[in-house]
């Protein structure tokens, strides 16, 4: 049974990160990625720091806004309209969920598509169904499809079923599968908390994205001899034998899945690391189709 280390592979990705970074940087140009956060949500704020510190690690230019929770739609639109505008952005992400008040979808549509680089903007969905290169795919999805290439996985003629239909990983995930190329050309099923009985249908599966938000939902019984299982996600379980008070599992029954499978990625160490790895690779692309380098 092989482990996927997402570790590693992201490990892979920020080396060539670093090697086109120095390239642009030989012609003068630093790629530049702006993080938006409004509100004082614990998780939220983690994952802004750490895409922050990755930038700077990187030497990517970093800009990170921090705004109040009692901050306007219209306020925030004015910040985005003003990092469409600035040359030395190339890349824009107003970190989700924000406040209740605010229309998510209006500020996605807001930010413009060539620095959307977390590829929720309309046209770069469209983009992806299209299958254009141009377009920004979502970071965790793209991720994963890394990881089964790195993985070794055939997923050509596979039958993949992801369990989840979210615009953030399902929906894109089932695209990427389906697209024509390497980490493609998958027959793929989607399958979330409406479908009948599930365990006949991920029993068939080849390959199976769990990605759907509940600790340890898929099981043993779900899963056939010899599957390839990507674990998507990243859920806080109480735990009072930790010193934190909580430990941090997947979607998947990791112990009891994972002697059944070819291949499974691990929470945590596994999907993780590369949604930061993939946001930097995407801030790099847009850099360079902006500048034409």
């Amino acid at each position: 049974m092989q482990i996927i280390s997402g570790t590693e592979v992201a490990g892979k990705v920020l080396t060539e990160c670093t090697a086109q970074i120095s390239e642009l940087a030989a012609a003068g140009i630093r790629p530049g990625l702006a993080v938006v956060l409004v509100g004082d949500d614990p998780a939220s704020r983690a994952y802004v720091r750490s895409k922050d510190k990755k930038c700077r690690d990187l030497g990517l230019h970093s800009v990170k806004h921090e705004l109040p929770a009692t901050t306007t739609q219209e306020e925030l639109l004015a910040v985005v309209r003003e990092l469409n505008a600035d040359p030395a952005i190339h890349g824009i992400l107003v970190q989700s969920p924000p406040p209740a008040h605010i229309d998510e979808a209006a500020v996605v549509r807001a930010i413009d598509p060539a620095k959307d680089v977390d590829g929720f903007h309309p046209i770069n969905v469209a983009k992806l169904a299209l299958e254009d290169p141009t377009g920004f795919v979502p970071c965790t999805p793209l991720g994963c499809q890394r990881l089964l290439i790195e993985a070794g996985i055939e997923t050509k003629g596979a039958h993949a079923v992801v369990i989840g239909r979210s615009m953030i990983v399902g929906k894109p995930m089932a695209l990427l599968l389906m697209a024509k190329g390497p980490g493609g050309d998958a027959t793929v099923t989607v399958a979330h908390s409406r479908t009948r009985d599930l365990g006949a249908i991920t029993r068939q599966a080849d390959i199976i994205v769990a990605a759907i938000g509940r600790p340890g939902f898929l099981k043993a019984e779900h899963v056939r001899e010899g599957a390839v299982v990507i674990d998507v996600g990243i859920n806080r379980v109480e735990d009072s034998s930790i010193e934190k008070g909580y430990r941090i599992v997947g979607d998947v029954a990791y112990d009891e899945v994972a002697p059944k499978c070819r291949a499974i990625t691990p929470v945590p160490g596994g999907v993780g690391p590369m949604t930061i790895a993939m946001l930097m690779s995407n801030t790099i692309k847009a850099c360079r189709q902006i500048t034409g380098k």
